[in-house]
């Protein structure tokens, strides 16, 4: 198969995290299927999948190769590769835009972004950087609340013809003025916010709809979420937070019998903790009525390493966008956003989900123009 090029705008935790499991399914692992829902897909395991680009801002990043970049400061997560070869992908200067909140640079040196004081590129040079790398996929890992910065890189995925994944909760698949664009265009378009491996959003989804089919009227439920990587420390500032939380909670929501009221449902990140640096850990309550109206409720503590819980999935996402653009189809490709995203355009129950992203994977689903 030819490879899967891949560029990236975001070089942190989550990339490390898929460029290390690019490494490991290369080289160690790479005869093991662990971690993978799918180790073989559309004809694509995952060494089949080549960085070829990326963008970032922060001067401890800016002019190395990604493997040399993905381990630099403000990155906390986890080294499960401790042998990342070179790629030949050197990180380029990104556009800045709202994608770094002030507050995080003004933080401690290990946490903040610090920012290089190379020249931000214009539109067309990144156009022309995905062209001159022939760039198969661009993945968003900007930062929560990047809405600007976001649907720059998704205008440069339009232009240069790049199927786009938004991993991050600024809609644009969700958003149909978007949508249609990358339909127009003929240019696939996954998203948006994904939803990790194993993670709070799941399995609140998975319980929720264990409810309903068990005739448990969920009555009321939070998800707290506390970590310690830049993802939480950016969002300490609210006014980014806000779509975060409009994801979380409809992906919870969307699994109801019915729609809970705004006061009985909290779904979202809830603190900083620095010394948890990527781990994440949640801790989930749900209340409800059984037989005859008894009342009952569930706690539940989960705790993962956030990056390398979502890079499972992302590379998937790749995989998907990549056999969507080698089919010729554009725009939406509903079945990976159902399946891998928390706020895709068609939110489908979980089961259905996954077989509809079989069937696509087997040929047999297109997109939603």
């Amino acid at each position: 198969m030819t490879p899967i090029n891949v560029a990236i705008a975001g070089v942190g935790n989550c990339a490390s995290s898929l460029v290390q499991g690019i490494a490991h399914y290369s080289n160690g692992g790479a005869n093991e299927a662990i971690g993978l829902s799918h180790w073989d897909l559309g004809g694509w395991r995952p060494k089949d999948l080549r960085v070829v680009a990326a963008f970032d801002v922060d001067r401890r990043k800016v002019g190395r190769d990604v493997a040399e970049a993905i381990f630099a400061k403000p990155n906390s997560t986890a080294v499960f590769c401790d042998h990342v070869a070179p790629t030949g992908a050197i990180v380029q200067m990104g556009a800045v835009l709202d994608g770094v909140a002030p507050h995080m640079l003004e933080a401690a040196e290990d946490r903040s972004f610090r920012l290089s004081d190379a020249a931000e590129p214009s539109l067309a040079d990144v156009v022309e950087s995905l062209k001159r790398a022939d760039a198969h996929v661009l993945m968003n890992y900007l930062p929560v609340g990047s809405q600007k910065a976001t649907e720059f890189y998704a205008e440069a995925a339009l232009k240069a013809g790049v199927a786009f994944v938004n991993n991050i909760p600024v809609f644009i698949a969700s958003n149909p003025a978007w949508a249609k664009r990358f339909a127009d265009a003929g240019v696939p378009l996954i998203g948006d916010d994904i939803k990790a491996q194993l993670g709070a959003t799941i399995v609140h989804r998975t319980l929720t709809e264990l409810f309903a089919r068990r005739g448990v009227r969920l009555k009321r439920t939070y998800q707290l979420n506390t970590g310690g990587n830049t993802d939480f420390l950016n969002m300490l500032s609210h006014e980014r937070l806000e779509s975060k939380k409009i994801s979380k909670t409809e992906a919870v929501q969307s699994a109801t019998d019915r729609r809970l009221d705004d006061e009985n449902i909290h779904v979202g990140p809830s603190d900083y903790v620095a010394w948890q640096n990527d781990n994440k850990v949640c801790f989930l309550r749900m209340e409800g009525e059984l037989f005859g109206g008894v009342p009952m409720n569930l706690e539940l503590r989960l705790s993962v390493e956030d990056s390398p819980n979502s890079a499972g999935v992302a590379i998937d996402l790749v995989r998907c966008a990549a056999l969507a653009r080698s089919r010729g189809q554009g725009g939406i490709i509903e079945a990976p956003a159902a399946a891998f995203c928390k706020h895709p355009p068609v939110q489908i129950e979980d089961g259905a989900a996954h077989e509809a992203l079989e069937a696509f994977i087997a040929g047999a689903a297109g997109t939603r123009h």
